[in-house]
């Protein structure tokens, strides 16, 4: 009767540390373990296609992450995303030429708003808005493109007229 029980509680000990780690692996990959509120300052940043960004979603320098991604909203009038980033106030030396991106980590990870600085005397204020943004690449696009129009490509349209005209002989 000891053994079963011993048994019993080893399975039940077994299937809470799993548990366990199971809430250790979503609030990784979730990013809530690096979300943390801090004194920031908020930039915007306009996208054709924001893809897949949530928000919370790293915003990185250098992959060094220094702020999230606090608004995602569709502006009806330029059908455009509006993203505004809460970046952290100790990275307030930011250049105002600076170009923001959507990347995605890995091949299917989570997305990701990269920001590139530039060489710029000036500095970002609160409340600025990045200029020179870069929508996210959708994995459809480059699948489309790859097998269906890829011209040189393998695999791509070789039925395609050539680029350069030929010479017309009358």
């Amino acid at each position: 009767m000891t053994q079963r029980r011993s048994h019993q509680i080893g399975t039940g000990l077994f299937i809470l540390l799993g548990f366990a780690a199971l809430a250790y692996l979503a609030t990784q990959t979730t990013s809530l373990a690096n979300y943390r509120q801090g004194a920031t300052y908020a930039l915007k940043a306009r996208f054709t296609n924001v893809g897949q960004l949530k928000l919370r979603a790293p915003v990185k320098i250098a992959g060094v992450r220094i702020g999230s991604v606090s608004g995602i909203q569709l502006e009806p009038d330029r059908l455009e995303a509006l993203v505004t980033l809460a970046v952290d106030k100790r990275y307030d030396q930011l250049p105002d030429d600076s170009a923001a991106a959507v990347f995605t980590s890995g091949l299917l990870g989570d997305q990701y708003v990269a920001l590139k600085p530039g060489g710029s005397p000036e500095m970002f204020k609160d409340g600025d808005e990045i200029i020179l943004t870069q929508s996210s690449m959708q994995l459809e696009e480059l699948i489309g493109k790859y097998l269906v129009g890829g011209g040189d490509a393998p695999g791509g349209d070789k039925s395609a007229k050539p680029a350069t005209p030929e010479p017309e002989t009358h």
